[in-house]
């Protein structure tokens, strides 16, 4: 894993902290959100009502959006491009929570921090 961690944080924070449609601040609540959802302690923050179903459904259950669901965004404001980064956040939020419990499971010597 620390051969990687330099790019995985360069990853984050370009699709976190970059310029974009949306807020840096709606990103970092979005990912924090979906990381919750999939294991993250203490990560979890509010995001917008009419976001949070599609931040829940793409952190559990990705394979289950729908063009419905995007278009029931579109029509609450957010455009192609504002829901791109949000589902991008979102699935990082998701796998990165994830990853993290994944390691929590093996050794410092398994994870590559010896």
């Amino acid at each position: 894993m620390v051969r990687y961690q330099e790019s995985l944080t360069r990853l984050v924070d370009t699709v976190l902290s970059g310029p974009g449609k949306t807020t840096p601040k709606l990103r970092l609540a979005v990912e924090a959100r979906a990381a919750a959802l999939s294991g993250r302690q203490g990560s979890d923050t509010a995001v917008p009502d009419e976001l949070s179903g599609w931040v829940e459904k793409v952190a559990r259950h990705a394979y289950r959006t729908t063009d419905e669901d995007i278009e029931s965004l579109r029509l609450a404001g957010y455009s192609e491009d504002q829901l791109f980064e949000l589902t991008v956040a979102a699935a990082i939020g998701a796998s990165l929570a994830r990853l993290e419990c994944a390691l929590g499971t093996l050794g410092d010597e398994q994870r590559g921090l010896q």
